[in-house]
């Protein structure tokens, strides 16, 4: 027959309130929560987290909408959140909406159906589909993108996009190339827009005017990169340099390179973005933009905690810097 917490009760000379307030979370005297955790051991204790969902009417989950689970930024992410919110208590249920907007409609509401505590979004939509969770007053955060229509409503946590490709962009200047290409995402996704701003005021910097034969827009995948290389490279014959703007466009575009030929960085310099392991097994090594994955996994985690408990309810926008890995992927051309 599995324990209760009055077995736990029993086992420790302590009362039910004070047993409830450690299982809930709350501070007690160390004492008290040692003699507690022994007990739970001892006695094989488990909670029974759908009895204490009705009870409360809370399920003690927080419901993820993504638009690809491939995508490795958006995976590394997630993984440092769920062990942050498992850590307090809280599973994570993830749905994957394959960038499709209608698809992201239907898994909040069926996030919402299973009567999750909060709603983590990295979003594809405008903003409207969110609007059901918020009616529910339950807390919402978007990752990486924030959305104007709900600007003041809702948590964020992302990276200095406009930063990121302004360093890499400049690095690439500051080496002498002129003739600077980049694969950015979709014209409609708040990353894409930012990056491609960051890349043009750099260019402005130097007096570069942009080229919109050497920008190529593509979605965020491995064969989106491998494409839009190849465009970009038929149709510049002078470009030396070129900036991809997400990890899989930017194995993408190596993998096309490397079947075309092409020398790194003796014939086409290369910044990537995101993977630092990439850099490591790319020969010659790449230069990187780097993004801060788990630092964005934790605070995401710290800013939904603070709002399921009630301690911060304010919404908050949060925008972490970015860092620039060397390696041996650009070169130095002759002012």
């Amino acid at each position: 027959m599995a324990s209760t917490i009055k077995d736990i009760a029993r086992e420790t000379g302590l009362s039910l309130a004070t047993i409830s307030k450690y299982l809930n979370g709350g501070s007690l005297r160390e004492k008290n929560r040692q003699a507690i955790e022994q007990a739970i051991r001892k006695l094989d204790y488990h909670v029974n987290e759908y009895a204490r969902g009705l009870k409360s009417n809370r399920s003690r989950t927080v419901g993820v909408v993504i638009p690809e689970l491939s995508n490795l930024f958006i995976t590394q992410i997630i993984s440092v959140m769920e062990g942050v919110l498992q850590e307090k208590g809280y599973s994570v249920m993830v749905c994957d909406c394959r960038s499709d907007p209608e698809r992201e409609c239907r898994a909040v509401r069926f996030l919402l159906e299973k009567r999750v505590d909060g709603l983590i979004n990295m979003p594809i939509g405008a903003g409207a589909h969110l609007e059901p969770a918020l009616e529910k007053e339950l807390p919402v955060l978007l990752l990486d993108r924030p959305l104007p229509l709900l600007a003041g409503r809702v948590s964020c946590v992302l990276s200095d996009n406009e930063g990121a490709a302004r360093t890499a962009a400049r690095r690439l200047l500051e080496a002498g190339h002129r003739q600077i290409g980049i694969i950015v995402g979709p014209t409609d996704i708040f990353t894409s827009q930012l990056r491609l701003k960051g890349y043009r005021e750099a260019l402005e910097e130097y007096g570069v005017a942009p080229c919109e034969n050497l920008i190529a827009y593509s979605d965020y995948t491995v064969q989106g990169g491998y494409r839009q290389i190849c465009r970009l490279l038929e149709e510049n014959k002078d470009m030396t340099a070129v900036f991809v703007t997400n990890y899989e466009m930017t194995l993408g575009a190596l993998i096309a390179l490397n079947e075309r030929g092409v020398r790194i960085p003796e014939e086409l310099s290369i910044i990537g973005f995101d993977n630092l392991d990439l850099s490591r097994v790319a020969n010659p090594p790449l230069t990187i933009v780097s993004q801060p994955l788990e630092e964005i996994g934790l605070q995401a985690a710290r800013l939904m905690l603070d709002q399921l408990s009630g301690e911060n309810r304010t919404p908050l926008t949060l925008t972490l810097s970015t860092s620039i890995q060397e390696g041996k992927s650009v070169r130095q051309l002759t002012l």
